[in-house]
Formats: structure tokens, C-alpha cells, sequence
């Protein structure tokens, strides 16, 4: 598991699932059933490929079938292929990519997983949890300052001011999670 935490911001949890065995009979995904269910619960999906596998594609679309099988089918998916280096020549490079964006325009791509690919990858990321935020205050009188550590924990702060009976709280945050606060 892998914290992502936008500066500011609330953390996102990422948990690493190993791949699909390469071969798997559909009838025993159900074998597999409590792994997957994780998935089920994601907020997106973030689906790593190696580019220089010759049989992506088919890993692709057998992951993607799976998915569909648990459930799994609407829930946000980033495609993100790493090891395009490793097709060969800076031509076959150029190469694949431009197919890969053909066939998958929104997906990511990484050569190494250097720093550059890693900072690209972490902003679309952020800015992909952070699309739904919406602004607004929150007022926690002082007898409640047991929520400070939630709100920080779960809203982007944007400003404190200090009231004679409350703090207001200046905040981005999911309008759920702000409607949930509001009411503690």
C-alpha cells in the first residue's frame, strides 16, 4: 500500500495488486473472489501494462473481461503503460506510442518510471481525485476540536478563522465528506 498525499490535500490509499495469472479459466475467478472485491471499492483503477510485452493487448482485454465479471466494469480506469522503452529504437518507440494513443487516448505512458514519469503520473492522479472538491466552510465550535484532526485529515485546508464560539474551516473537500462534517 502507498499513500498518495496532494500537497494541501487529503490522502488517497493505493493498494498494489499482483496481475492476473496470464492463463486463468474464468470459472475460477470466483476462487479469487476476496482479492478482487477489492477493486470493487476503488475510486480508480489504475492499470499498469508492459508496453514491450508483445501480448499486452491480450492481457489487456482479459483484465478488462474480468473486471466486467466481478463488477468491476464501471468503476474509473487509468491505463498506464510503462517499459515503452524497451520496444526497441527510438523509432520503434515513437512508434508504439502513437499506436498506443490511437487505440487508448487516455492513457499514461512511462519509459523507466523516473522521476519525470513519476511527478506526470502523480498529477494526473491528483488531479483526477481532486475533480469532484468542492469549496466550503465548515464551523466547529470549540467543544468540538476532536474534528480538527478530520478535517485535516480528509479536506484540503484552505484557511482557519477564529470566532468568539467556533472555527471556521476554509475547506476543498468531497461534498459527501463535507456534508458529514458539517453535521458532527
Amino acid at each position: 500500500m502507498r499513500a498518495l498525499t496532494p500537497e494541501g490535500a487529503s490522502t488517497h490509499l493505493g493498494v498494489r495488486q499482483v496481475g492476473f495469472i496470464d492463463k486463468l479459466p474464468h470459472g475460477l475467478v470466483t476462487s479469487f473472489k476476496s482479492t478482487l472485491d477489492e477493486a470493487l471499492e476503488a475510486g480508480l483503477l489504475a492499470h499498469v501494462v508492459d508496453a514491450s510485452d508483445p501480448g499486452f493487448a491480450r492481457q489487456l482485454d482479459v483484465t478488462t473481461e474480468v473486471l466486467a465479471d466481478i463488477g468491476a466494469a464501471d468503476i474509473p480506469r487509468l491505463i498506464i503503460f510503462n517499459k515503452i522503452d524497451r520496444v526497441g529504437d527510438a523509432a520503434a518507440e515513437a512508434a508504439a506510442a502513437r499506436a498506443l494513443t490511437e487505440r487508448w487516448p487516455e492513457r499514461s505512458s512511462c519509459r523507466r518510471g523516473g522521476p519525470e514519469d513519476v511527478a506526470r503520473l502523480r498529477v494526473r492522479l491528483c488531479a483526477f481525485f481532486s475533480r469532484d472538491l468542492v469549496q466550503g466552510e465548515i464551523r466547529v465550535p470549540y467543544h468540538h476540536q476532536q474534528l480538527r484532526s478530520e478535517i485535516f485529515a480528509s479536506c484540503e485546508v484552505l484557511g482557519e478563522r477564529y470566532q468568539e464560539d467556533v472555527i471556521i474551516f476554509d475547506v476543498r473537500a468531497h461534498p459527501a465528506v463535507l456534508e458529514r462534517l458539517r453535521a458532527a
